[in-house]
């Protein structure tokens, strides 16, 4: 089944690449725990926060699936602070809540509780409880890295508008779901949806996600446009990279870095840095780490010599990820002996 979006030109020069938005992609986050796929790149952090999981995360594990449909004020594509849009979730009009189940129910059982849910302010209480806590465990933490993966997508999809427009652009995005065929965009959806929607001059946010790693998803009734989202993509020759994990917790006072110990503090705050900022230019990492570009780009040379990183280039640009190699040495635990 095709979902399509019809486009004008008034849509095309208002169509915009967007930050991800904290509600959409911790809906994405909640779906990919309750699944198995892509075990390199998310096991372990679905062990990290299965772990930290309580039982309280069962509500919004029930109302967002794996697969099919989630209520739209628990997945809004609303901008704004993760904390703002929270509170707009305990702020939902009574009448959303009723209409949003309404749809889901359409298609797929609701969990029992749901029912009174527009009714009991004392269990909507418990759900904004549930997905405050959810967050905290599978998003918070990693919200930093979320946005620098999308910041390097964001910069991709910048230098595919210079070299070919916005038709390259919108054929990139996920060949294996999105095809553009002017003026035409069609989404083939896992959810089996299917229509049309024409743009009318609003255009389309596009969004790029790091837990959406399956599918597009897209919200029609967004304001003040629509909006895709669309997996980042992982497809380097090197294979897919595992999601950085930060440590729960900070280092003892007197803990030494293993990895500043073993390549110097500067290579290794390039290499924490590429991590936090896959796909980053030379030019982008050496304004990052506070360095000169020579120097960013002979610690790139010694890291990838190292396979610590991989390095593609886009026309006259080298641009650098971390490999699981690197990852791994990054999550390496400090030491707490003295010199």
């Amino acid at each position: 089944m095709v979902y399509r979006l019809h486009f004008t030109l008034e849509d095309l020069a208002r169509t915009r690449v967007a930050q991800p938005p904290p509600l959409m992609e911790l809906s994405a986050a909640v779906r990919n725990l309750q699944t198995r796929s892509r075990p390199l790149r998310f096991g372990a952090w679905r062990r990290a926060a299965h772990g930290r999981l309580g039982p309280k995360a069962r509500m919004v594990l029930d109302l967002i699936p794996p697969g099919g449909w989630a209520p739209t004020f628990l997945t809004s594509a609303g901008v704004g602070n993760p904390q703002e849009l929270l509170e707009q979730v305990r702020a939902t009009p009574r009448s959303q809540i009723r209409k949003d189940l309404a749809h889901v129910a359409e298609w797929q059982p609701l969990p029992p509780w749901a029912h009174q849910l527009a009714y009991d302010s004392d269990l909507l209480r418990q759900l904004c409880e549930s997905l405050n806590h959810v967050y905290a465990v599978l998003l918070s933490p990693h919200w930093g890295h979320i946005t620098g993966e999308a910041a390097a997508d964001r910069g991709k999809r910048m230098r595919q508008v210079l070299a070919g427009g916005m038709d390259r652009l919108l054929a990139s995005l996920h060949p294996g779901r999105i095809r553009w065929n002017p003026p035409v965009l069609e989404i083939a959806m896992v959810s089996g949806f299917d229509g049309d929607l024409h743009l009318d001059g609003r255009g389309l946010m596009l969004v790029p996600s790091v837990f959406g790693a399956e599918a597009p998803a897209i919200d029609i009734d967004a304001e003040p446009q629509p909006v895709l989202r669309y997996p980042i993509s992982h497809d380097q020759p090197s294979g897919p990279r595992s999601l950085f994990v930060l440590p729960a917790h900070s280092p003892p006072p007197g803990a030494r870095s293993p990895l500043a110990l073993l390549l110097g503090q500067t290579r290794a705050a390039v290499l924490h840095t590429i991590a936090e900022h896959p796909g980053c230019s030379t030019k982008e990492l050496a304004a990052l780490v506070g360095i000169a570009p020579p120097s960013a780009s002979e610690h790139a040379t010694t890291l990838r010599a190292a396979q610590l990183i991989r390095t593609v280039r886009h026309r006259n640009t080298a641009l650098h990820s971390p490999t699981t190699l690197g990852i791994a040495l990054l999550n390496t635990p400090p030491s707490t002996a003295q010199v």
